[in-house]
């Protein structure tokens, strides 16, 4: 079994599959995959299939806030692994986790700091 990016501390996040995707999205497999080859949501394989957090997905769109702070972190140099353990993990200096502070409309603070991760 592939562990996930997700740890102890926040192992109650819910994994949601392609087909999952496409079904609440409303749109097909191609255009989930090109939600995530745009970096509008990002995918990890789990027990060797692609999923992405439920908490990366709100009525029924990808969570906007997601996407730039995504390039963001590949810019910064981040793999999509490392991207996924920080915005799932506790950021101290934001007091909670980097999506549920998007979730919350932090968006500039998340991405402050995202863009500090970089140098």
């Amino acid at each position: 079994m592939e562990p996930t990016p997700a740890s102890p501390e926040n192992s109650d996040i819910r994994w949601l599959t392609v087909p999952e995707l496409v079904e609440i999205l409303g749109v097909g497999v191609s255009k989930v995959r090109r939600l995530i080859e745009d970096r509008a949501i990002l995918a990890t394989r789990v027990d060797g299939v692609w999923q992405v957090p439920e908490l990366f997905i709100r009525d029924g769109e990808p969570l906007p806030e997601l996407k730039g702070t995504l390039i963001l972190l590949a810019d910064s140099g981040y793999s999509d692994e490392e991207a996924m353990h920080w915005i799932l993990n506790r950021e101290e200096s934001l007091g909670t986790s980097p999506i549920e502070a998007l979730r919350s409309g932090r968006k500039a603070e998340v991405r402050r700091i995202a863009q500090a991760l970089g140098f």
